[in-house]
């Protein structure tokens, strides 16, 4: 049974997801502030977590910048619940690390079906038992690790996807829509401007080794060894 931890400073909103989350067959746990939410997610390690983005003592964007940042909780997805719905507060919220973003108010079916794609694209993301070697960057499959010069780099689960897709495909240039298609998968609900959000964060996480990634003007992506 996959967990998934709701952290939502709305009592009846965290109790309703939770209903629905334990109907669609998941372990739901609660948390209704940032503080306790984090305890909560480090201790549980829960499978995805469902985060407000205005929550009282600490934002959610905060919170999300923290998991993503500690090697404890970096893998583990984030939806956002928020109700803002500007594509700034979405960019944000990407730019923390977030997987994905639901708009309150939000249907439930729309919710559930949002968290069985984050845990599909997350397990799909599952190791293969190979190292990868592009200059100076090292992706260690088996382990789900990225180097660059012998540090280590900490990604999401996205961000990591969206990596190999483009490393396993070196010199190939992938559309949005293609990437959109294989690192979120057809049933996603965002638009192509995810993508680019998510590699403007994965080449700054890169540092040097980020210049390998090349935009390719009015149609997508490919990765180049330097």
């Amino acid at each position: 049974m996959q967990t998934v931890l709701v952290i939502e400073d709305e009592k009846d909103l965290a109790e309703l997801v939770a209903f629905h989350l334990e109907k669609e067959g998941f372990r739901a746990l609660i948390a209704g502030d940032g503080a306790s939410g984090l305890k909560e997610a480090r201790s549980a390690k829960p499978d995805l977590i469902l985060l407000d983005l205005m929550l009282p003592g600490m934002m959610g964007t905060e919170l999300c910048r923290l998991l993503k940042g500690s090697e404890q909780t970096a893998a583990i997805p984030v939806i956002m619940l928020t109700a803002k719905g500007e594509e700034i507060d979405r960019v944000v919220g990407f730019e923390m690390g977030a997987d994905d973003y639901v708009v309150k108010p939000f249907s439930t079916r729309e919710l559930m079906l949002r968290v069985r794609a984050v845990l599909r694209r997350n397990a799909e993301s599952t190791p293969k038992g190979a190292t990868v070697t592009i200059g100076e960057l090292c992706i260690d499959t088996e382990r789900h690790q990225v180097m660059v010069a012998g540090e280590e780099v900490l990604l999401t689960s996205t961000e990591y996807k969206l990596l190999m897709n483009l490393a396993e495909r070196i010199g190939r240039v992938q559309s949005r829509e293609l990437l959109l298609q294989n690192v979120w998968g057809y049933n996603y609900f965002g638009d192509t401007r995810t993508v680019d959000t998510h590699l403007t964060r994965l080449r700054t996480k890169l540092g040097a080794a980020g210049e390998m990634i090349k935009t390719v003007r009015g149609f997508g992506y490919k990765m180049e060894a330097s």
